[in-house]
Order: structure tokens, then C-alpha cells, then sequence
């Protein structure tokens, strides 16, 4: 027998967002770590707003958003504010109730100040590794670092010539980037990763993971000026010196320069060799030693860091201008790849 298509009627209900979502949903996991980081950062949180004034916008709401929208590949703050509308596993892991309106998608861009101020991203995702750490998920002795162009949300007809144009440095005379800039993003350079491949204005997002299990341990953003892959990649080892005792790196990282920093904070550097163009500056007793091919085997994970990042989190190109946002949401993405590693090696608290 056919059945009948019944109008939808109001009725009082006693279910909440947390009641419609399974029990072993892998997001109730991930909530319960980032309400955990949250709490740890709590005097931070509470510094960035005054004792009197109206209510805003709880900052965990907009930080556990923007984790909503790497983890499920939401393209936009607009978007996600119009899915808080009816997906009830985006409220729950909100802290949204039925009744209760979303907020506006402008709640972002105007309490990003804030955020930036008082660096609460990074804060988060320091809180997020320290979970990982208590859980003795990481090592802080082998790591990997690498680097990975970021595209600016500029377009190449914003590059335009300075008017006036900069001075050259060290000597030279003045080069591409000291006579245009992007009148779009003034801090994004043209970059390629190969001869082979289109220059575009760029970023460079560059990771430190820990070999035990891959997990991100730090992450930065710089200026693509060829230079900073290697600069910021000494400046995170430096704050594991303690402890780190080796770290492997691709090609790219295969100069004297680099060598010898990490010779300075005592750990092995476990580079690729590049003896293409010049003379590579790598040990060479150290190729045939079963803990270079071990690092060398491990490094190649973190393309798998990348890859995450610039498919699910749609951080292929970036939605902001200037290197401190762009740092800002790099450090939001990598706490959510963080997070949803931890809860798939530790799915029970």
C-alpha cells in the first residue's frame, strides 16, 4: 500500500544535537580534546576582553568553528554560519543549542584582532601538543621539517610596479620584488617550486613533525624569499634543542648554512643530497648509518601533512591577506589535523 506524505507539524521535543549524533562518532572524540586545550587556555581566552561592555562571541565557539571547517572542508566562514542553520553535529560540537540562532559570519573577521593579539592560535595549538605529549605520542628527540607554497588570495594582476621602487640590497642591484609588489597582498613574493612550474604570488607554510607517530609539533608561515624554509625550520628546532637529536629534510635543504645550525644546537642534520649544482654539505659518513636511511624513510611523511592540508582543509590557497592571518588559520589547521590524528591513535580518553 502506498504511503501518504504527511505535512511537517511543530512538536515539543526533548532531544538535544548531542542526542542525534552516534555514540562512536569520531567528532565526539575530537570535541572532547579541544574542549581540553580550551580549558588549559582559559586566562588567555580571558584576557582578550573587557569585564564590562555586551556579551560577544564566545572566541571557543570561533575557534572550535574554524576546526569544523579544516576537518570537514567547509570553503568559507559563510558557509559554515549558514550550515549552523541545520547541521545538528556542527551545533553539538558547538555547544549550539536547538533554539538557539547562529551567530553572523562578520563574528570572524571582527574578533580576528584579538586572536592575532594576543596569539591565541598558536597558544591552542601548543595546548593541543602538549595533550599529545602527555599521551606519550611524541618523541621530541627524531624529527622532520619541510616547507610548502602556500597561494596568496591575490591574483597576478594586482603586481604592479612600486612607485618609487626599493633600493637593491647586499650589493645588488634592485631585484623583481624590490621594483613590484602586489597592490592586493604587498607581503606575498612570487615563487615556484621548479624551473618546470609557473612562478605565482605565494606564502610558505613550514612544518616540524615528530617522527614517532607524525604529528605536527610546530608550524610557521614566512615571506616565499627563497630563504625562509631553512630560517624558520632552525628557529623551531632551537626551542627542541634540548632533547632533539637528529632531523630530516629534503634537497632544498642541503646548503652549509643549514648544516651548520643544526650542527650549533647539536642534532644531526639527516639531509637529502644535493650535488647537482654544488658541492653537497652533508656528512658523507653518515649515508651508509641505518639512522639516516631511517630518517630519510620517515621524512616523506609529512607530504602526507601537506597533502591534508591542501585537499581536506583547503589551505591550498589562502583566504586572507597578510602573513600574520594566513599564520594564524596555518596554526588552526594544523591543531585540527593534530587533534584528529590523536583521536584515531587514542579514541578513548
Amino acid at each position: 500500500m502506498r504511503g501518504e506524505a504527511t505535512r511537517q507539524r511543530v512538536m515539543l521535543t526533548l532531544r538535544g544535537p548531542e542526542q542525534c549524533v552516534p555514540a562512536e562518532h569520531p567528532l565526539r572524540r575530537i570535541k572532547q580534546l579541544a574542549d581540553a586545550a580550551l580549558r588549559s587556555i582559559e586566562p588567555v581566552l580571558e584576557e582578550m576582553y573587557s569585564s564590562i561592555g555586551r556579551p560577544s562571541i564566545p572566541p571557543e565557539r570561533l575557534l572550535k568553528a574554524s576546526l569544523l571547517m579544516a576537518l570537514y572542508s567547509v570553503r568559507s566562514e559563510r558557509m559554515l554560519c549558514e550550515q549552523l542553520g541545520y547541521n545538528l553535529l556542527f551545533r553539538y560540537f558547538l555547544d549550539l543549542d536547538l533554539i538557539e540562532e547562529p551567530f553572523d559570519h562578520s563574528s570572524f573577521s571582527r574578533n580576528r584582532s584579538r586572536l592575532l593579539a594576543h596569539e591565541v592560535a598558536a597558544h591552542f595549538f601548543a595546548a593541543v601538543t602538549a595533550q599529545a605529549r602527555a599521551l606519550n605520542l611524541l618523541s621530541d628527540e627524531h624529527f622532520t621539517v619541510d616547507g610548502s607554497q602556500i597561494e596568496a588570495w591575490a591574483s597576478m594582476k594586482s603586481y604592479r610596479p612600486k612607485d618609487p621602487p626599493s633600493p637593491g640590497t647586499g650589493g645588488r642591484g634592485p631585484r623583481m620584488r624590490d621594483r613590484f609588489e602586489s597592490i592586493t597582498d604587498p607581503q606575498a613574493r612570487l615563487y615556484r617550486t621548479s624551473k618546470s612550474r609557473v612562478a605565482t604570488l605565494s606564502y610558505l607554510a613550514n612544518a616540524l613533525m615528530d617522527n614517532r607517530h607524525g604529528l605536527l609539533t610546530d608550524l610557521q608561515v614566512g615571506i616565499a624569499d627563497g630563504f625562509c624554509e631553512r630560517e624558520q625550520a632552525l628557529a623551531m628546532l632551537a626551542a627542541h634543542a634540548p632533547r632533539a637529536r637528529s632531523v630530516g629534510a629534503d634537497k632544498a635543504y642541503d646548503t652549509k648554512s643549514f648544516v651548520a645550525g643544526c650542527a650549533a644546537l647539536r642534532i644531526e642534520a639527516h639531509v637529502t643530497e644535493n650535488s647537482k649544482h654544488h658541492k653537497s654539505a652533508v656528512d658523507r659518513s653518515l649515508l651508509s648509518t641505518e639512522r639516516y636511511r631511517t630518517s630519510q624513510r620517515v621524512r616523506k611523511r609529512v607530504e602526507e601533512i601537506f597533502g591534508w592540508f591542501k585537499t581536506v582543509a583547503n589551505f591550498r590557497r589562502t583566504r586572507y591577506r597578510g602573513r600574520a592571518p594566513i599564520e594564524l588559520s596555518g596554526k588552526l589547521v594544523g591543531a585540527a589535523y593534530n587533534l584528529l590524528r590523536i583521536a584515531k591513535l587514542c579514541p578513548s580518553g
